[in-house]
């Protein structure tokens, strides 16, 4: 590892962890071009640096973060859990979040053990999102706002979620069409999208970290951690502000071409 490479890898975890393209396979396709070991020190790269997304993400929506978890709590004391509309939202999460909890805990180990090749996968699930992505973008007659979400999208959005454990799938990509195909509008699909997938990347990047944090010869490679770490946190900030903006005005058909690109090319090369 190098300096060099622990700015490039942070790039394109920021730039892909929230656009909906795959960072999963975005880091194994950069690794591999950058001559990277698929060793112990490249997965605790790997793993750190999207912790730094994770903090972007937080960072980004804390405000309403803080407003979801403030009235929810107040709505549990006063005993009317869904009066407000914050308060709401926060079940709502805890909805979606569940699905991909159970499926993560439950599949994860087959989908790595089982599944062959990861750049296969990755490929696969490119091409996945690609017709994903057009399919809910062709359909797509969503005009709801965020307020009108319920328990059933939530729900919907969730199982989308359980999509991002397979190698080389979007979860902002799977999350984002799961809630236009429910008929949310854009912006407010990828806001739900976000805002449900903090407990899910927090509590499964903190594990990883523990984990990644126990491999010997660790020490060695904080300083490009660390660079990592931040350049993906400064880069996932701006992704997730531009996406906001962008998805408000365009389709989705740029990303769903890309993933098509990406995924043919990882399949021909791999």
């Amino acid at each position: 590892m190098t300096l060099i490479r622990a700015v490039i890898l942070g790039i394109v975890q920021g730039l892909t962890e929230f656009i909906p393209v795959s960072s999963t396979a975005h880091l194994l396709v950069a690794e591999r071009l950058l001559g990277l070991p698929s060793d112990e020190g490249t997965f605790a790269f790997s793993v750190i640096i999207q912790l730094g997304t994770v903090v972007a993400l937080l960072a980004f929506f804390w405000k309403d973060i803080w407003q979801i978890t403030a009235a929810f709590v107040l709505g549990l004391k006063n005993r009317k859990p869904f009066e407000d509309f914050h308060a709401r939202l926060g079940w709502l999460v805890i909805v979606a979040t569940i699905p991909a909890l159970i499926a993560g805990f439950l599949l994860k180990d087959v989908v790595q053990n089982r599944f062959g090749d990861p750049f296969t996968q990755a490929g696969v699930r490119l091409l996945v999102t690609a017709a994903l992505l057009v399919a809910v973008e062709y359909f797509d007659r969503g005009a709801r706002p965020l307020e009108s979400a319920t328990w059933l999208d939530a729900l919907a959005v969730g199982f989308f979620q359980v999509l991002a454990i397979f190698p080389g799938a979007s979860r902002s990509g799977s999350t984002i069409a799961g809630g236009m195909a429910r008929g949310l509008d854009r912006p407010s699909a990828a806001r739900f999208a976000f805002l449900m997938s903090a407990p899910i990347l927090l509590a499964a990047g903190g594990y990883e970290t523990l984990q990644a944090l126990a491999f010997p010869n660790i020490g060695e490679l904080l300083p490009y951690l660390a660079v990592g770490f931040i350049v993906a946190a400064v880069v996932g900030w701006i992704s997730i502000k531009w996406l906001l903006a962008y998805i408000g005005k365009h389709p989705l058909y740029i990303f769903a071409v890309y993933c098509a690109a990406v995924g043919a090319l990882v399949l021909i090369f791999r």
